[in-house]
């Protein structure tokens, strides 16, 4: 039986809050390592069986990245989201507390990684799990969930979550040979009626919504209308793989004209609100695997990738990962697992081998003690925050089965 993770509220509180800085020049303390009691510990993971069974389960599919250096990450990486997977096909970001909800968008890449490494039928779990989901047809999801699915609602809806769907579902059918639940077909209609409603058949903006840095904004940002950009594109290949023709045909329409509007809107620098904000990782959602070629014109790839680069050198940390964006208002010199990972992942898919197994290695170092990678890594190098992540986890294993090539 899988363990629901629970994090004491104390412990989470003790972690979160910083003390005071000494001085106007004083760097705030570095955050600490937040797991839940017991994670994985010895000898209590043997004994129980859990290992038994995690074994059994990874045997039952594929582990990206065997024989690499990276083999023993993508292993622990797939225990770490199995663990974290209810049975009703909810996951859960992290280890309780604040963590222990589920969002769309973690979801979406846990479907993928799942679904990359073998183990179909939990992909599509999570996939029927999601399009039993509360939804607005006017915004999409909530930004998070509980765990037993119910809705949260304080905090605004994010509107990327149906962006981050449509792609998983395109990606977990494509690696299934068409092995997607058969909500997933309404959950991908209901997505595409209501991006499409949201940008007006592509031709503006949506309207201002959180994305993946969770704050309330003003002004439409790079990081709500690149998922629903790689969305909309996806869902276009998924309506031809399944043969209905004239919504692929509508949806590539849409896709085409929403491209064209992140061009003039976004472009040429690609900033996180377009001509304001500072780069952040959004920029790395237009290129692949999230896009494919044809999906963005050639000179708009070549300046997303310049983008890009000026994105990893402008947040790069005293560790060696990247904050979540130039002008990301939290301080202390954290390095952030995603967005590094992100980094990692569109390299990988972009055919930059060496660079994606740099982010690899760095990955890897700088893991727990059990084997997870954490949400962030200190100035110092020590692992903090919540440690598994599941997003970071998907997003390793991703990663790993783009150098090898699968599918």
């Amino acid at each position: 039986m899988r363990r629901r993770l629970v994090l004491p509220a104390v412990l989470a509180a003790a972690a979160l809050v910083g003390g005071a800085a000494a001085g106007p020049k004083a760097m705030p303390p570095e955050e600490r390592l937040i797991s839940a009691p017991g994670y994985r510990a010895a000898p209590a993971y043997a004994e129980n069986g859990q290992e038994n069974a995690d074994a059994r389960w990874l045997d039952a599919g594929t582990v990206p990245g065997v024989g690499t250096p990276w083999e023993d990450m993508a292993h622990w990486a797939l225990v770490d989201i199995r663990s974290h997977l209810e049975a009703n096909g909810t996951v859960s970001a992290g280890p309780g507390g604040p963590w222990g909800y589920f969002w769309p968008r973690d979801g979406s890449f846990a479907a993928v990684a799942l679904s990359r490494s073998g183990h179909a039928s939990d992909a599509a779990a999570v996939l029927d799990r999601l399009a039993r989901l509360e939804f607005d047809p006017a915004v999409g999801f909530q930004a998070r969930y509980a765990l037993d699915g119910s809705a949260l609602t304080d905090r605004p809806r994010q509107s990327d979550g149906c962006g981050w769907v449509l792609w998983a579902i395109a990606q977990v059918r494509r690696d299934a040979g068409g092995g997607v639940p058969p909500s997933s077909d309404e959950l991908r209609d209901r997505c595409v009626r209501t991006l499409t409603r949201l940008v007006d058949g592509g031709d503006r903006l949506p309207p201002p919504s959180p994305d993946y840095w969770e704050v309330r904004v003003t002004r439409t940002s790079l990081g709500t209308v690149a998922p629903m950009l790689a969305g909309l594109a996806a869902a276009g290949r998924d309506y031809a793989a399944t043969g209905d023709v004239a919504a692929s045909a509508r949806t590539r329409t849409t896709a085409a004209r929403l491209a064209g509007t992140v061009v003039r809107e976004m472009g040429p620098g690609y900033q996180r609100f377009g001509d304001a904000g500072g780069l952040d990782a959004s920029v790395a959602m237009l290129l692949p695997p999230f896009t494919a070629e044809g999906d963005l014109p050639a000179p708009v790839v070549k300046a997303v990738r310049a983008a890009v680069v000026r994105y990893q050198r402008e947040a790069a940390q005293p560790a060696g990962g990247v904050a979540p964006g130039v002008l990301w208002v939290k301080k202390g010199g954290a390095s952030w697992t995603p967005q590094t990972a992100l980094l990692a992942l569109t390299d990988a898919a972009s055919g930059r081998d060496r660079a994606a197994g740099a982010r690899l290695d760095w990955l890897s170092a700088h893991r727990t003690a059990y084997g997870s990678i954490p949400e962030k890594v200190t100035r110092s190098g020590a692992p903090a925050g919540p440690a598994p992540l599941v997003w970071t986890a998907s997003l390793v294993v991703l990663t790993l089965a783009e150098l090898e090539g699968s599918p």
